[in-house]
């Protein structure tokens, strides 16, 4: 009987828009894996996702979970749609990796972390910045307290979408499909970086509307947090940048400051002093992020050991975006208690 070890990680993708083809693109460039099957309710989009692979279409998630040659379902449909189809997944004996946001609400993250629990399987969250080089570096060097004992902690997402972003599908701008707007779905990814490097938040103040474009959820947000550590920061978040400057990262403390661009180190004083930063190799979160996270999934599912990057790992920017929110309609400071939410 052919052992897990000896093979490649068999991985189906549900759910085949623009994310999509770049999950495929990193299955196809590792050698742990390979795209079995595809599914999207319109198979115009799935046929074509499969072109170069050779991989099974199919328009119903039902009959695409009924293989044995599944191993790993990558759920890349819209948001309101990763909780249902990643139990379903976890039923069948699949494991998931599911795009960002995990799911729209936290209770929805919770019974996904349950399913997949209860049914032996893996859950992976995909944060493709935190792969990188130095990424990773920042962390080590926080977590060494090179950067004393933080301060100021702050994150910036300054992008534009035109309204004929918007409109390009029913489901973008909508709460019950998005779950949010400039936040949850442009600005995850940064405040995931916020929280992974900085430490956990323990409160929000939060602002959030549509001021230009005619979507139902937020176009702008803002936010003031409070650290754990004793830290505070802010968060400023936006589609409507003219001329964006895309993520920055600010991290300051009583040592030194750092400073990230998109996925560059720009800036690192410590004791008053510019740091030489490594020989970083070349990254591009799309597609080297996704690349390595499927890569760490296919091996983690023949190693039999949790994904780098898992499903808990998708609770806390989650808190943080559903936090602002609540904050913003309630017009109080909103404490983060054991994941959820909480109105001081």
């Amino acid at each position: 009987m052919e052992s897990v070890r000896s093979r490649r990680t068999r991985f189906a993708i549900v759910g085949c828009g623009v994310i999509a083809g770049i999950h495929a693109q990193g299955i196809a460039s590792i050698e742990e894996a390979e795209l079995t099957a595809v599914c999207d309710r319109n198979r115009a989009n799935a046929l074509q996702l499969a072109a170069d692979s050779g991989a099974a279409v199919y328009e119903r998630m039902e009959d695409l979970l009924r293989r044995d040659d599944i191993d790993v379902v990558v759920v890349s449909t819209p948001s309101g749609l990763h909780a249902e189809q990643t139990i379903l997944a976890a039923q069948a004996g699949k494991h998931v990796l599911v795009e960002k946001p995990m799911a729209i609400r936290l209770e929805d993250a919770q019974r996904m972390m349950e399913a997949c629990r209860e049914n032996g399987v893996s859950l992976a969250t995909v944060f493709p910045r935190r792969m990188s080089p130095q990424a990773q570096y920042a962390r080590s060097l926080i977590r060494e307290g090179r950067l004393g004992k933080l301060s100021l902690c702050s994150a910036y997402v300054k992008l534009y979408r035109d309204q004929a972003y918007y409109d390009s599908a029913g489901w973008r701008g909508t709460w019950e499909l998005d779950g949010g707007g400039a936040m949850m779905n442009q600005g995850i990814h940064t405040v995931d970086m916020l929280q992974w490097l900085a430490g956990p938040v323990r409160s929000i103040v939060g602002r959030t509307g549509a001021v230009l474009r005619d979507i139902e959820v937020e176009d702008t947000a803002l936010a003031l947090l409070q650290f754990e550590h004793g830290a505070m920061g802010v968060l400023e978040i936006t589609t409507t940048a003219c001329a964006g400057t895309g993520h920055r990262l600010e991290i300051h403390g009583e040592k030194g400051t750092l400073i990230i661009e998109e996925d560059d180190i720009i800036s690192l004083v410590i004791d008053g002093e510019p740091i030489a930063l490594p020989a970083f190799e070349p990254f591009r979160v799309i597609p080297d992020g996704h690349r390595i996270q499927i890569r760490d999934m296919a091996l983690a599912v023949q190693q039999r050991r949790t994904p780098v990057v898992t499903g808990e790992d998708g609770l806390p920017s989650l808190a943080i975006i559903l936090g602002t929110y609540r904050s913003s309609i309630s017009k109080a400071e909103v404490a983060l208690l054991g994941g959820g939410a909480v109105v001081l």
